[in-house]
């Protein structure tokens, strides 16, 4: 069993969300019905703002139908990250939006403070698992990639999936700890970051796909375009049937 995955990494128009839908539209219409899923990154509708307020409220719900309606026509799950309000505070919401319009989301944990986003967004309380397809994805976005006990695999999940706008001076950080996610939970990890700039930042991508064991599936540098990548059930349990690293992995109890 395989699941073939589309990674869209792009440049982002600030504070416009119909004009990135527009815009991904068009990175998407070429590819039909060949994913299974499709990955954009994260707040792909408006950058990473720290002004949530500045967008339309009915921007969130517009895109939620947005996602609907190609993961519909594709006949693939959409996922990726946007600004989500709702009673009266915002959240860094990733949407994985199934073919049949139902859909998970995650509430980003760790808002990232350097920015300001933990005044600006409400963090989430929980861990979302999804499954689709034979493969079982745990969703996170961009700063949580920094905090290994939050992703640590004790649930059993295939995959780390992880959305960002993850700019040029880290992004030494970006790679470095995408590969080390991905050998410690014994899973493969897949990352999608943006490319272009924001009025604070540059970034310069490097979009990528690792197996349970650290190899590099799939790259994609400081280009706009989609990095497709393939992965293999059977793989991953043979190379978990083979090395059983999980099994001495640590449960984080109380006094451990």
């Amino acid at each position: 069993m395989t699941l073939d995955v589309a990674l869209v990494q792009s440049e982002l128009s600030w504070e416009a969300p119909e004009a990135n839908r527009r815009h991904f539209d068009g990175l998407l219409q070429p590819l039909g019905q060949g994913p299974d899923l499709i990955v954009l990154p994260e707040m792909f509708t408006s950058g990473f703002t720290m002004q949530p307020g500045n967008l339309d409220a009915n921007a969130g719900p517009r895109t939620l139908d947005w996602m609907a309606e190609w993961a519909r026509k594709a006949d693939a799950a959409v996922a990726g990250s946007l600004v989500w309000a709702e009673g009266g505070t915002h959240t860094n919401r990733m949407v994985f939006m199934l073919p049949d319009g139902s859909y998970h989301s995650y509430d980003k944990r760790h808002t990232f403070t350097l920015a300001g986003e933990d005044k600006a967004y409400a963090r989430g309380n929980r861990q979302v698992l999804v499954p689709f397809r034979g493969f079982v994805f745990h969703l996170q976005i961009c700063y949580d990639l920094r905090f290994p006990v939050w992703s640590r695999n004790t649930m059993d999940y295939d995959a780390l999936l992880y959305v960002a706008n993850w700019p040029v001076p880290r992004i030494g950080a970006w790679d470095a700890l995408l590969k080390a996610r991905a050998i410690e939970n014994m899973a493969y990890a897949l990352g999608v970051n943006r490319t272009g700039t924001d009025p604070k930042h540059q970034y310069c991508g490097h979009s990528a796909a690792y197996d349970a064991l650290g190899g590099q599936l799939a790259f994609l540098e400081q280009d706009s375009g989609v990095l497709r990548v393939e992965l293999s059930r059977e793989h991953l349990d043979q190379t978990r049937s083979q090395l059983r690293f999980l099994a001495d992995r640590d449960a984080f109890t109380p006094g451990w």
